[in-house]
């Protein structure tokens, strides 16, 4: 059995700082997009970033860590103790639009299907 603090998801994220208001936007082509108040200076932004993340996944900020884009807009989070289909869901929940949610869940079906036509493609 799998223990829950082995769970690690990575998701990729493009943030905006500098815009009005601090928001998880939605997916787009697997990219999740996140605007924050906070200008990009002393890493600002990311420190408001991780304190939006982490609220609305509901984890300590401890539990989340940007592994890659400390200075670039484009950015890999991880996050422990959620796997990737976990942190999908709960970044649907506080989404602003429920088109946004089906959008989510299109991208997911896409990635299975192409999961399984890759595996009939080796065989």
């Amino acid at each position: 059995m799998k223990n829950i603090s082995d769970k690690r998801a990575t998701i990729e994220i493009h943030l905006q700082p500098g815009a009005k208001r601090n928001e998880i936007v939605g997916f787009k082509d697997g990219v999740l997009y996140a605007k924050v108040t906070a200008l990009p200076q002393k890493g600002q932004a990311n420190r408001v970033l991780l304190e939006l993340m982490a609220q609305t996944l509901g984890i300590p900020k401890s539990a989340i860590d940007i592994i890659r884009g400390q200075s670039s807009r484009s950015k890999v989070m991880a996050v422990q103790g959620l796997s990737g289909e976990e942190v999908r869901e709960l970044l649907g929940r506080d989404l602003p639009c429920k088109d946004l949610i089906n959008s989510l869940k299109n991208e997911a079906s896409k990635r299975e299907s192409q999961s399984s036509t890759e595996k009939g493609w080796k065989s």
